[in-house]
């Protein structure tokens, strides 16, 4: 049977982005996005709904969205989504849904610069290819399923 688990998102950085290591060295980002939906109730007052995400990115993708984003700027994030269970200091057993992020896009041009190495032509933000910062094809994805670096509210 074929399955698929995949998650975009469009949005703004909600935190500055976290850089950790596993015990084993590998770097994991995680920063939050807030995405806007704009709806009419049927009474025809326009309300804003915030959705929250965590992003997570591993390896070469986590030290691009270290060095590179911001709070405020605009992200589209893709990758799949993953909910990890701990127990908390008090006992309690909790969870979380994260995006656990194969390609990252900053969509700010301020934010897109030619990597050491590569020409100064410019880089439009629909133009990020996967040699250039923000693109996060090399890297991609957690190396050690089941590695999970606890985030500093997780005890």
């Amino acid at each position: 049977m074929l399955t698929l688990n995949k998650v975009m998102i469009i949005g703004n950085v909600g935190t500055e982005p976290e850089m950790r290591f596993t015990p084993n060295g590998n770097p994991v980002t995680s920063f939050r996005v807030a995405t806007n939906r704009v709806y009419t109730t049927p009474e025809g007052e326009r309300r804003q709904e915030t959705e929250w995400f965590t992003v997570v990115a591993w390896n070469r993708l986590a030290e691009n969205c270290n060095q590179y984003l911001t709070k405020g700027q605009r992200v589209y994030a893709e990758g799949r989504l993953h909910t990890r269970t701990w127990e908390g200091q008090d006992g309690q057993r909790r969870s979380r849904s994260e995006v656990v992020a194969n390609r990252v896009l900053f969509l700010d041009r301020q934010a897109l610069a030619p990597l050491p190495g590569e020409g100064p032509e410019e880089v439009g933000a629909g133009e990020v290819g996967a040699g250039e910062v923000g693109a996060g094809e090399v890297g991609a994805g957690d190396p050690e399923a089941g590695e999970d670096v606890p985030f500093p509210d997780e005890g």
